[in-house]
């Protein structure tokens, strides 16, 4: 039997959401758990329900259908200020006037705490995102990266159950993103609370989270670990939205007792299935195995095709290259000369281990 020690932080159940005017529901049938000191992330692009989410966990909305649960009672009817759940947003919404102690002391003074004891927490919560000297300055005199931790800070000092995070990486650039990802997984840890982290940036999702939720129009498109998600996505939607993928047309014609696919009139060795007809695979861009024709010709199952373009992107560079009526885009390690020219022969294989099959 569960129980609130080890059952779920939060729960929804059939959660739907339309909001006035709207020509489709902004959620429809949303389920999913989080567990205690799980960092869960919400994945999804723009209009895909994350937002509705959060305002919804935080309190700020509520669903037309459905239950939300926290600690297994349901919290629909709550106000947000009697639920045990603070939201970091991307804004920070800091306080100007007051000094980064007080704003992190903020919440515990509305709370009736003694000044002693909010004093003694603020401080804590300011060591553990490292903010311990800038205690006594403005939010203006902080950097983009100190207003974040210092939110941080203010959200966890009374120690909730559950920190939603509204995509509070947005507004940093790539170099502080970078450093707050780390800061945020090692954070958590020390903490133990479960996060919910809203964002549509896949790398911060697969880089920091237990598990990801992929949302789409509004509906649960796969929820899973970040492996499962990236090796193993479960549709089209989830293929491309997460990773880079190319998605190709495939014939599967009888042979023996399988099927056998072809691509471009080229058949490929290893790439079968039960079921003949056409569909599509999804392959990753590292996955797509570009080679140079050389003197030994063309490998049988490979497909021929003339690079039209090459993009550097430091460490690797993608190749596109066009294979009759189909373009690839497959990625190589970069070299400091050129290792593809546009207009080059080459020959194109795949890593059959990181494909996916969609019929319709």
């Amino acid at each position: 039997m569960e129980t609130p020690e080890t059952g779920p932080v939060l729960s929804l159940v059939g959660v739907s959401k339309t909001y006035e005017g709207a020509q489709k529901p902004a959620l429809d049938k949303v389920s999913f758990s989080v567990k205690p000191g799980e960092f869960f992330s919400i994945l999804g692009p723009s209009g895909s329900g994350k937002t509705t989410i959060l305002r919804t966990v935080a309190g700020f909305e509520r669903p037309d259908n459905g239950q939300i649960l926290m600690d297994g009672e349901v919290i629909n009817a709550v106000p947000p200020f009697k639920r045990d759940v603070r939201t970091v947003f991307q804004s920070y919404a800091l306080f100007p006037h007051l000094t980064v102690r007080e704003n992190v002391e903020y919440p515990l003074r509305m709370q009736g705490e003694h000044r002693a004891d909010r004093r003694k927490k603020a401080e804590e919560a300011l060591a553990l995102v490292e903010l311990s000297t800038f205690a006594d300055r403005l939010p203006h005199q902080l950097s983009g990266g100190q207003r974040q931790r210092a939110a941080l800070a203010r959200s966890i000092v009374s120690r909730p159950k559950l920190l939603l995070l509204d995509e509070p990486l947005a507004a940093l650039d790539l170099r502080l993103r970078q450093q707050m990802q780390h800061t945020l997984v090692a954070l958590q840890k020390e903490l133990g609370i479960a996060f919910m982290y809203v964002t549509h940036d896949q790398g911060e999702a697969l880089s920091m989270s237990d598990r990801v939720v992929v949302l789409h129009d509004g509906k649960i498109a796969q929820l899973g670990t970040p492996r499962e998600i990236y090796f193993a996505p479960q549709n089209e939607f989830v293929s491309r939205f997460v990773g880079r993928s190319n998605l190709i047309h495939v014939r599967f014609e009888p042979t023996g007792d399988s099927y056998a696919g072809t691509i471009e009139g080229t058949r490929i060795a290893g790439l079968t299935s039960d079921r003949g007809g056409t569909a599509r695979m999804a392959i990753r861009y590292e996955a797509v195995h570009v080679k140079a024709l050389n003197g030994a010709g063309r490998s049988p199952d490979a497909i021929p095709g003339v690079v039209e373009d090459v993009l550097f992107l430091g460490t690797n560079c993608e190749v596109n290259v066009r294979c009759g009526g189909l373009s690839l885009i497959g990625t190589v390690p970069a070299a400091r000369d050129s290792t593809f020219s546009i207009g080059q022969p080459v020959q194109i294989g795949f890593d059959l281990v990181n494909t996916q099959v969609f019929y319709d």
